[in-house]
């Protein structure tokens, strides 16, 4: 018996294999089919092994991209410039695997006929090995969706879809690296801000920025953030008709608004903007010529001092601090944090009044920096968190309608509304222990 069993699976085996081999060898005549009409690829190339390519277009002069020794790419013609690498990554991903959809012709007797005698746009690709393809774009086809192409030296006409050519047929200001500023906003240690007659100075420790000019002052990071990236993500606007000597007469005669320096491991990098009415315009340091810039850059520049100044009497945010005491006038009120759990002198609090209380202390936020108003202290505030490395004491006085704050060994005042401080002292009269734990 076992032995007949091991003939059966032997034979069942053998006839599978057989099958599998004849079924390759006898595809079906539709799959064959579909695969000998499949369009040809115009071009494959390795992307990586490209280190050249030339754009020629009818009437303008040729631009050349070259990668240099770092592996970033550079506009070496018609004049140097630096490359916006994102899309020429995107040139060299279309032209390196470059499809057609139809083949037209095996071997064309009249390019005339096709646009591709005098084509409109011409792209040599060079890779590593000195090897260069020319594509020919020539007109495009009756139907509008596609154009003609060919690869000089080769006879074949092809078509390829519009948005290819789109993705190929780029000039000097598509390719251009469009920055103003070049440096990276991540290494950026130092930011000056210099505008009518006011000199503002920012640095950066780790992720926390602090004022330096005009004195010392703490910062609200969002708000340096916010600039550092607006001065960052500054493009030239090339969409103008404005030429060069044009652009450059508008800035000479445009009004000042601010000049940024910024200071990052590659060095400082300069810029200035003037405004002519509603209309923005830089020089920077880092490269020739003065452009239009979007209106949002000039707008974060007008920022006054106070515009960047942190409102918040404290810097504790998230997760909640470690320990709370507060003393409004002769109550005092003590929070201590275990894990999730509140505690004041022993006892378990109830968590949503214990929050509530964190919460307001969050919130007390300046509507303005007075140089006076704080005279006597009616509440005494003491935060402390990450885990005991921060300790924040602050005093409260009244002043009219309103409290001014004052941080311990600041000299800066805070003018907050009186209903944020009352529902603070409310929200401390309202803490409560915690309900007593129900028996099962």
């Amino acid at each position: 018996m076992k032995i007949r069993g091991l003939l059966i699976a032997t034979a069942v085996f053998c006839f599978l294999g057989g099958f599998l081999y004849w079924s390759e060898r006898h595809k079906p005549a539709e799959e064959t089919k579909a695969s000998a009409n499949a369009p040809p690829a115009i071009l494959k190339l390795d992307e990586t092994a490209i280190n050249k390519v030339e754009i020629k277009k009818k009437d303008e002069p040729p631009v050349l991209l070259a990668k240099a020794g770092s592996g970033d790419w550079q506009i070496t013609e018609p004049k140097p410039y630096g490359a916006d690498q994102s899309s020429v990554s995107s040139l060299l991903s279309t032209l390196s695997s470059l499809k057609s959809e139809r083949l037209i012709e095996d071997k064309a007797s009249d390019l005339k006929r096709y646009g591709l005698d005098q084509p409109g746009v011409e792209v040599d690709i060079t890779e590593k090995d000195n090897k260069t393809q020319r594509l020919l774009i020539g007109d495009d086809t009756p139907a509008g969706s596609a154009v003609y192409a060919m690869l000089a030296g080769d006879p074949r006409i092809f078509t390829m879809a519009s948005y290819n050519k789109t993705s190929v047929d780029k000039g000097l200001n598509d390719l251009r690296d469009k920055r103003l500023l070049t440096v990276n906003a991540d290494k950026i240690s130092q930011v000056e801000l210099v505008r009518k007659g006011q000199d503002i100075e920012f640095g950066r420790d780790k992720n926390e920025w602090q004022i330096v000019k005009p004195r010392p002052l703490r910062a609200d990071n969002f708000a340096v953030d916010e600039l550092v990236r607006k001065l960052t993500d500054a493009r030239m606007d090339l969409s103008g008709s404005e030429n060069a000597k044009e652009t450059t007469a508008a800035f000479a005669q445009a009004s000042p608004l601010a000049t940024a320096k910024i200071t990052g491991q590659s060095g400082a990098q300069e810029l200035q903007v003037r405004k002519n009415k509603d209309t923005y315009y830089a020089k920077s340091s880092v490269i020739e010529g003065t452009y239009k810039v979007a209106p949002d850059l000039g707008q974060a520049l007008e920022k006054s001092l106070d515009d960047c100044r942190n409102k918040k009497l404290f810097d504790f945010s998230y997760p909640d601090p470690n320990k709370v005491e507060l003393h409004v006038g002769s109550k005092a009120y003590f929070l201590v944090r275990s894990g999730d759990d509140w505690w004041s002198n022993g006892k378990k609090m109830d968590s949503e009044s214990a929050q509530s209380l964190i919460s307001d202390l969050r919130n007390l936020t300046a509507s303005k920096f007075p140089d006076s108003g704080f005279e006597k202290p009616e509440i005494e505030i003491t935060v402390t968190s990450d885990d005991g490395k921060r300790v924040e004491k602050a005093a409260l006085a009244k002043a009219g309608n309103n409290y001014i704050g004052k941080r311990e060994n600041e000299p800066s005042l805070y003018q907050l509304d009186s209903a944020s401080v009352d529902e603070l002292t409310k929200a401390a009269d309202a803490l409560k222990p915690a309900a007593p734990a129900t028996k099962k």
